[in-house]
């Protein structure tokens, strides 16, 4: 299948503590350097240790992830956003008014609402990040 490749990706979601990092670190590991990849989240969070726990077990470290909101981007000049909550896909078409650049909402779950043991907690991460690995690998053309 071949996929026209945007330049640049950006990933939001509420916080930039879970999905928009764990998308961010997937496309980075399928992808390499082709695509420069970012992610920001609508409101200020903290990087999120099962998050960096999980990743870690398919080889992506993000434990040096440091949350960032749109307000603190230094460049804005993305081909695609793409928006992992409700919250961050308004925000994401806020930004995009004035600039030629796709937006796609990917309303994607938020493990971090799930409560029971520390194990099923960890299920619902991984769930969720190999969620999105399927769909990116399926989004942007690539065999997993």
């Amino acid at each position: 299948m071949d996929v026209d490749l945007p330049d640049a990706v950006m990933f939001c979601c509420t916080m930039n503590a879970v999905r928009s990092p764990m998308a961010e670190g997937l496309l980075k590991q399928l992808m390499g350097n082709r695509i420069y990849v970012d992610s920001v989240g609508a409101r200020e969070g903290e990087t999120d240790p099962m998050m960096v726990e999980i990743m870690k077990e398919i080889g992506v470290d993000l434990s040096n992830h440091n949350p960032k909101t749109f307000d603190e981007l230094e460049d804005t000049s993305f081909d695609l956003i793409i928006a992992l909550s409700p919250e961050a896909q308004h925000h994401a078409v806020e930004l995009t008014r004035t600039m030629a650049c796709d937006v796609e909402f990917w309303n994607t779950f938020d493990p971090t609402i799930i409560e029971g043991s520390r194990e099923q907690r960890l299920d619902a991460y991984r769930q969720v990040r190999d969620q999105l690995r399927q769909r990116l690998a399926k989004r942007f053309g690539v065999e997993e």
